[in-house]
């Protein structure tokens, strides 16, 4: 039997669930969460087409793990699999630059009274070495970009 490897991450919004939907695909506010790295990090490419096979890049600049003055540019691309206002967003997900496959990723958003709770699924694909090694940074990943979303969502 082939397991795979989840990353799981929720967060509840003061906010709408429509409002947290749309985030996801407005480049001018999700240039200010998605895959953003504060304080030093920033995104230098945000370019989003909504709808079902449509497309993201998304390029932060950030600086090195060895030498904080010195920056790396990470692309994130991705294809659009299902939009299902306001309680669903699924994605195909790579990073060209570090792996050669594309990951999924299924966002659920809840309506709650006047806000909403949002649980973020990232399968990293077979439970091996790599992926596991991998678990933790992507779930801080993912739980970063999720409180950046809430500030950006704030204004």
């Amino acid at each position: 039997m082939v397991t795979s490897t989840i990353v799981r991450v929720q967060r509840a919004f003061a906010c709408t669930a429509e409002a947290v939907y749309d985030a996801w695909l407005d480049p001018h506010l999700a240039r200010r969460f998605w895959f953003a790295t504060p304080p030093s990090g920033e995104i230098v490419r945000c370019d989003i087409e909504p709808g079902v096979n449509g497309r993201f890049t998304i390029v932060d600049r950030r600086p090195t793990e060895a030498d904080p003055e010195s920056h790396i540019e990470v692309e994130h691309t991705g294809r659009f699999l299902q939009l299902d206002r306001p309680r669903r967003i699924a994605f195909r997900f790579g990073l060209p630059q570090f792996q050669s496959h594309e990951t999924a990723v299924i966002i659920d958003i809840e309506p709650q009274g006047d806000g909403c709770e949002l649980t973020l699924r990232h399968d990293l694909g077979i439970a091996d070495d790599e992926t596991l090694g991998m678990l933790e940074r992507m779930e801080q990943g993912w739980t970063t970009i999720l409180a950046n979303l809430e500030q950006a969502l704030k204004g």
